[in-house]
């Protein structure tokens, strides 16, 4: 049989921001269940992000209900966040007292689903989107619904492509964002001691030289949801190449400068985004596979 590749669609054409954008990626541990306490410790992770210069502050996947699908599936009402949930009144105040945005993980319930979510907290305190998880992992599938769309974020001129999780370990994923003009892919997470330390430290590099974006990486750290997690949030560079980078056990906010002389640099010596919309459709190798009786 002969197949034809379909010719890739070109990266959408963004002007290289003009200035650094500082971000940042905030760990701590979460309290099972309890939304007030951990919107508490997100509000001060924010202002402790912001005393450090950071515009924009990355926090772990459903930190506000630590990641407990467990309760969550129990007790959707008070462990997931809702559509004008008062509880969010701290965070929402600290990211418009400090002109920061903030992209915060937790379960959001609405219409009787419940969603893997994070929360987009503009600069004026305002809720200014979500994006839902798109590739649930296997314990997942039970209790949330798939998202069905990708989600990209402009803050002063820099392109953000977000990203949960396991949508990292999918090129795929981070690909879209990059063709939709992204510079930087943010994702909340969490990865477990062992084998989720191995993924996050071969994921995100690759996902940032295949695509020459930065990634972002915020992780929990403690136990959560029967997970002993690792922590080391961090930030890569668009040629792959690790920034910054916070220890495995204690609360910590790790701040990087994205910049747009390396960006730049990163595309003119790694050319596969660009040479990407050069592909021409051609044929498949043949392979013929013949069996008979011996």
């Amino acid at each position: 049989m002969t197949a034809r590749i379909a010719p890739a669609a070109p990266p959408r054409s963004y002007p290289v921001p003009s200035g650094r954008l500082r971000v940042a990626a905030a760990q701590a541990r979460a309290v099972a269940g309890d939304v007030v306490a951990n919107t508490a410790t997100a509000a001060a992770l924010v202002r402790e992000a912001a005393g450090a210069g950071a515009r924009v502050v990355v926090l772990p996947e459903k930190f506000l209900s630590g990641y407990e699908p467990g309760l969550v599936r129990a007790e959707p009402l008070r462990c997931a966040v809702q559509p004008g949930d008062p509880r969010l009144a701290p965070l929402t105040d600290a990211c418009r007292e400090t002109g920061t945005v903030a992209v915060v993980g937790a379960a959001f319930h609405e219409a009787g689903e419940v969603y893997v979510s994070a929360l987009v907290v503009g600069a004026d305190g305002e809720l200014v989107t979500r994006y839902d998880k798109q590739h649930l992992f296997s314990s997942e599938r039970e209790v949330y619904r798939p998202g069905t769309a990708g989600c990209t974020l402009e803050v002063d001129g820099w392109r953000l492509g977000l990203g949960i999780c396991y949508d990292s370990g999918f090129p795929e994923h981070a690909r879209a964002a990059a063709l939709d003009g992204c510079h930087a892919y943010l994702v909340g997470a969490l990865f477990s001691v062992g084998n989720g330390h191995h993924e996050s430290r071969t994921w995100f590099p690759a996902r940032a030289l295949d695509n020459t974006v930065y990634t972002v990486l915020a992780n929990h750290i403690g136990t959560t949801g029967g997970w002993n997690t690792c922590g080391g949030s961090a930030v890569w560079g668009p040629d792959g190449r690790l920034l910054t980078e916070a220890g495995p056990d204690r609360p910590e906010v790790v701040t990087a400068d994205l910049d747009p002389a390396a960006l730049t640099a990163a595309r003119t010596a790694e050319t596969m985004l660009s040479d990407l919309g050069r592909v021409v459709a051609g044929e498949r190798a043949r392979f013929v596979l013949r069996a008979g009786r011996s």
